[in-house]
């Protein structure tokens, strides 16, 4: 972070930080792998009539000057089911390490989950412009860090959305996370398919985020 203050304009300019509406309370829409802070670009239009909506991208993003970037477990456990096996992990981290464009190609239809050509080609972009070694490093860190023992010490109300079939994070993750954290927390399934349901199943997506936030009509 350090690296990041530093920066003329501070983290704000670094992070490419945008603010949209004039609401009293604050919205921080943050993104995920290979992805970008335009993941949310139909949702934000909405949520600025009703908070001030921060979005930024992650260090790691293309967008991110990758100088800023400073180069063990998202796998399947005993009573835990995190959508991967050890050996299918160690397997897309060769293929993305042999050829990386070939496997954006392959890996974007895969994540996006259903047959949406607009949102497949902007994921597919995005993460294809991310440096090699950055997404390799990244992926690794998201891939083979575990921080479960962390939910338990979360007692703020939350609410997780999931679409009802995604390979990247299936079902059973959202269920574990439900069970271990603490105080109110509420579990929403998506109708729909896919990891990226800000892209392919917006209208849905924004009928929850409406209900649980007690906004709209």
């Amino acid at each position: 972070m350090e690296a990041l203050s530093d920066c003329t304009g501070g983290i704000v300019e670094a992070l490419n930080v945008n603010v949209y509406g004039n609401g009293t309370q604050a919205m921080v829409l943050a993104h995920g792998y290979g992805t970008d802070q335009t993941l949310w670009q139909y949702l934000i239009p909405y949520f600025a009539c009703y908070f001030k909506v921060v979005v930024f991208d992650l260090v790691f993003s293309p967008n991110v000057n990758p100088s800023l970037y400073d180069l063990k477990r998202y796998l399947n456990d005993k009573g835990y089911n995190g959508g991967f096996r050890r050996a299918e992990v160690d397997t897309l981290f060769r293929e993305m390490d042999k050829n990386f464009p070939s496997w954006v190609h392959s890996f974007a239809p895969v994540a996006v989950g259903v047959n949406c050509t607009a949102a497949i080609a902007q994921f597919r972009c995005s993460l294809g412009r991310m440096k090699p070694k950055t997404a390799l490093s990244v992926a690794r860190t998201v891939f083979l860090s575990d921080l479960r023992w962390v939910l338990p010490q979360v007692q703020v109300p939350c609410t997780i959305i999931q679409s009802r079939k995604d390979v990247i994070v299936p079902q059973p993750v959202a269920f574990y996370m439900k069970r271990k954290l603490r105080g109110h927390v509420g579990l929403e399934i998506l109708k729909t398919e896919g990891h990226f349901p800000q892209l392919t199943a917006f209208p849905l997506l924004l009928k929850v985020v409406e209900r649980v936030l007690s906004i709209g009509g």
